[in-house]
């Protein structure tokens, strides 16, 4: 006889409950970058529209700073650790390859036994990993979700290269995710183009840096072709984002809020012309002076606009996260 497997039973949708962010409290402006790189804060800015960014210091690990933007988010959430049935974190910037950071996360927070585990899917991390708690929550492997994005970029940013240096910044962002009794996640539109894979990269893999002499060759950092990406992200980003909208059954006019990642200001620009959003559409432009924070940024950019009143509980926002990869994802959610 056949055995049979007893169906999942979960909630029949997921939503965001809570959000929550972490900065490092030390903010470099682009006057600190010029002393490695021969260009201007003019330059700076109008190529990317940065104008500060932050950086971690010593005690400001990619641990630490995710516990504090899980702590917050879980408190946003109206709910305590032991709640937390799962840990999610995306990053590129966890330099042990194991354990997980996760796993630390989740004990430092008090959240008991979750499943925690990491992902490495660039800036689109924080919709990838989004997707996943949706997942779970619908499944039923869990009722509540902590997904994390969070970078510490400044370890792999290499000051002397005139195309990054003014690049990126380090921060975490996180979220709840738990049960709804309507839609508040929408179908992801995600994906991959690997035939790009080399327009973002890090410049060395760790086991040749560990076979050459370390005092002959940089620490690996993270290159990327700036134009090749721009145009990727300007002309082929658009098209995703507008699939996440008609996936979810929802008009650039019924949208409240619209919070790309965070990577460079003329992308965002030309996004929301491409997509033709009202101006009654509120864009997160954090970049500005968080530069780009990879995984983190979509969540700190959704924290700041609720935190500063320009977004608020229950409006409809577009995400949309893309880089190295070349990977993408985007979705309709209700925010917190």
């Amino acid at each position: 006889m056949t055995a049979k497997i007893k169906p999942s039973k979960g909630a029949p949708y997921a939503r965001i409950l809570g959000v929550g962010g972490y900065r490092p409290t030390r903010v470099v402006p682009n006057e600190e970058i010029l002393k490695h790189i021969d260009s201007s804060d003019e330059w700076i800015r109008s190529r990317s529209g940065i104008a500060t960014r932050h950086w971690a210091g010593p005690d400001e690990t990619v641990a630490t700073m995710s516990v504090e933007a899980g702590g917050k988010a879980i408190a946003d959430a109206g709910l305590t650790p032991e709640q937390i049935g799962a840990v999610v974190v995306s990053t590129v910037s966890h330099l042990k390859q194991t354990p997980a950071v996760a796993t630390e996360i989740a004990h430092l927070l008090g959240t008991g036994k979750p499943a925690a585990f990491d992902i490495s899917a660039g800036c689109a991390g924080f919709g990838y990993a989004l997707t996943l708690a949706k997942g779970m929550i619908t499944d039923g492997t869990a009722e509540h979700v902590l997904v994390i994005g969070v970078e510490r970029l400044s370890d792999l940013t290499d000051l002397e290269d005139r195309a990054t240096a003014f690049l990126f910044g380090d921060g975490a962002g996180a979220v709840v995710v738990g049960p709804s009794r309507e839609p508040a996640i929408g179908p992801t539109v995600w994906g991959s183009e690997g035939d790009k894979s080399d327009t973002i990269t890090q410049t060395l893999p760790w086991d040749v840096y560990r076979e050459q002499n370390a005092a002959d060759v940089r620490f690996p950092a993270l290159r990327q072709e700036g134009q090749a990406v721009f145009r990727w992200a300007v002309y082929e980003m658009a098209k995703v984002a507008q699939q996440a909208l008609d996936e979810a059954g929802v008009s650039a006019d019924e949208l409240d809020a619209f919070i790309p990642h965070q990577a460079n200001m003329r992308i965002i620009d030309s996004m929301i012309k491409t997509l033709k959003l009202p101006e009654h559409v509120t864009v997160a432009r954090d970049v500005e002076t968080t530069g780009n924070t990879s995984a983190a940024s979509i969540p700190l950019a959704m924290e700041r606009l609720l935190a500063t009143g320009q977004a608020k509980s229950g409006d409809t926002a577009l995400v949309i996260g893309f880089g190295a990869g070349l990977v993408y994802a985007a979705t309709v959610v209700t925010l917190p």
